[in-house]
């Protein structure tokens, strides 16, 4: 069983997928953080970050095991993450990264941006977690300024904005809805809402598949 959840940064969608996957007994990856482990190697080692085939050569040695979600959080990672996600070679590479990594048994959680569209197409569930741009700002705030790192929500809505226009905008696996996915808009949810109203539609597309 393959459960792709897509959406714009700050969403929910990370949070959600890591319960899911715990619920379902399913591996979890969260694909943003490949493409900041490599923003990060690249950051550390003072590559040039518009080099294609030296961020493909990093992306080739990533260990997914070793994903340190805090260690990767940081606002330049993230910047830098967004800036070299638009290159077609690395998108290619961390792809077929990302479909091995779903492929192996049982089945896993995988959250991104095109994870419905193009690294899974064939889920067994996928969907769509959004949320306004106001209260995805505000959850980001709050979870920046919960970690002790400063932020303002003014900035931090802009930039969201900014992630949010190159995201849907780019020519290589733009950021937008499977045509077959549920859209789960959590404005209003807090995360045990989100939670349920997943795991209702996942249970239903099982039922659907024959699982």
């Amino acid at each position: 069983m393959i459960i792709a959840l897509d959406g714009p940064a700050a969403s929910g969608k990370g949070t959600l997928a890591r319960q899911l996957a715990a619920h379902f007994g399913l591996r979890h990856l969260d694909t943003g953080l490949t493409y900041r482990a490599v923003a990060a190697a690249l950051l550390a080692r003072g590559l040039p970050l518009g080099d294609e085939e030296v961020a493909i050569s990093v992306a080739r040695n990533l260990d997914l095991s070793n994903l340190d979600r805090n260690q990767l959080s940081t606002h330049e990672i993230g910047e830098v993450a967004s800036r070299i996600a638009v290159l077609p070679g690395l998108r290619e590479e961390l792809v077929h990264i990302q479909r091995a990594f779903a492929d192996q048994k049982p089945g896993a959680v995988l959250d991104g941006r095109d994870i419905g569209t193009v690294v899974c197409p064939d889920a067994t569930a996928k969907l769509f977690i959004t949320a306004s741009p106001a209260a995805r700002a505000t959850r980001r705030t709050d979870e920046l300024n919960g970690k002790g790192i400063p932020a303002k929500f003014d900035e931090i809505l802009v930039d969201l904005e900014r992630r949010d226009e190159r995201d849907s905008t780019r020519k290589d696996s733009p950021l937008k809805p499977a045509e077959n996915a549920h859209l789960l808009d959590t404005t209003e949810m807090d995360i045990d809402s989100a939670f349920r109203a997943a795991v209702d539609i996942i249970e239903r597309a099982r039922n659907s598949a024959g699982l």
